[in-house]
């Protein structure tokens, strides 16, 4: 997936190089420690529902091939998928 590029301003620049030695670095390190936390909450949420399903025979050690597993579910939803699903949700309440 390729990210949407984003053109700093001039203004916005010369702020972030007030106080970074290297904006690239920088939002490269932010981008991978956001990654590796979601990644660490993906898992950690669903673990235990792992764990409690009979029909998984094995959940894999390795990280990446655990998230393989996770998001193949016909139980997973992304967030889109979840915020829409509490939407719908939501609205047939109220009708």
């Amino acid at each position: 997936m390729d990210i949407k590029k984003r053109t700093l301003t001039t203004t916005e620049e010369t702020v972030l190089n007030h106080y970074l030695a290297d904006i690239q670095a920088w939002w490269d390190d932010q981008l991978n420690e956001k990654i590796d936390n979601c990644k660490k909450r993906l898992i950690a949420t669903w673990r235990p529902i792992l764990n409690a399903d009979s029909d998984v025979e094995n959940i894999p050690a390795d990280d990446d091939k655990l998230v393989a597993l996770i998001i193949a579910r016909d139980d997973y939803k992304t967030r889109t998928e979840r915020e829409a699903a509490a939407t719908a949700t939501r609205d047939a309440e109220w009708a």
